[in-house]
């Protein structure tokens, strides 16, 4: 699997109250299937396409997103997401959730920009390894 491209959207997931019903609901619009991805005492889910290649996730609201509104959050690739983040701050950003780990996969940073809107900053672990 190649790493996205910095700058380019490397990966989305919708957080919802009942992550069943809306991981339901794509399935019979879009028609992607589905892989569980555990998260202790529940699952989230990866939505795959015809190919059975990871297109978003559909993520409960609950654990780590506990009180979050449903939401898309897309992940922005960067290659320096402390130098990214201190950027987004001096540009009028709020850090919402500071950089945190993914484990293998690399870190990320929450932030919501000027008007509001909220995506992630994502640094996959080869760019900062």
């Amino acid at each position: 699997m190649t790493s996205p491209l910095p700058g380019s959207i490397g990966w989305i997931d919708l957080t919802v109250a009942d992550a069943p019903r809306i991981r339901d609901f794509y399935h019979q619009v879009a028609g992607w299937s589905v892989s569980h991805v555990p998260m202790g005492d529940y699952d989230d889910y990866n939505l795959l396409d015809a190919e059975g290649t990871p297109v978003a996730g559909i993520c409960h609201a609950q654990g780590v997103n506990a009180g979050l509104p449903s939401h898309w959050l897309m992940y922005i690739t960067v290659t320096d997401i402390e130098a990214s983040v201190e950027r987004a701050r001096e540009l009028g950003g709020e850090i919402l959730r500071d950089i945190t780990g993914m484990g293998a996969l690399g870190r990320y940073a929450v932030i919501r920009d000027p008007a509001d809107a909220v995506f992630a900053l994502f640094e996959p672990e080869e760019l900062s390894a």
